[in-house]
């Protein structure tokens, strides 16, 4: 008896220590970033777009709305409504480094924060699509989305990575 309870407290052990293994191992893969180019990425996530209701915007846009100068990142793909009066947005960015990811997002916290404050009170569709909004920082990708269907296009970027 004693031999067997000995046997079950090390197959425990190696049962446990699997089961953290591939917790760690999925929460590594979750949480990495990607390998693939920015321009696949891009692709997928273009493709899955609303396009009726937003256009691609340049680098001038980028700046005025994010205070963000395209040149600086690896690849940027921006599209906003056509109209003023709507906050729908879908900015995709794959930055040189790491570190520029917090800037990214810092730089989308505060769109979020001033479009909120321009949209309070008179456009609650547009606030409401804003509070819904969808961000994701994935290793060098930054995605973010604010557009009616803003958790499938944060689906369809987090499968194209």
């Amino acid at each position: 008896m004693s031999q067997w309870k000995k046997i079950t407290i090390r197959v425990m052990r190696y049962v446990t220590l699997l089961l953290i293994v591939g917790f760690v191992a999925l929460l590594l893969i979750y949480t990495s970033g990607s390998n693939r180019p920015f321009e696949k990425v891009e692709k997928s996530v273009e493709a899955s777009l609303d396009k009726e209701n937003m256009k691609r915007q340049d680098g001038t846009a980028l700046k005025r709305n994010f205070g963000l100068n395209a040149a600086d990142y690896d690849g940027v793909m921006y599209y906003s409504s056509e109209f003023s009066i709507s906050s729908e947005e879908v900015l995709l960015i794959k930055a040189k480094s790491e570190t520029q990811t917090a800037e990214i997002s810092s730089a989308i916290e505060e769109r979020i924060k001033t479009r909120m404050n321009d949209f309070e009170g008179y456009a609650p569709e547009s606030v409401q699509l804003l509070e819904d909004a969808k961000k994701s920082v994935r290793g060098k990708y930054v995605f973010f989305a604010a557009a009616p269907g803003a958790e499938k296009y944060l689906e369809i970027f987090s499968n194209s990575l």
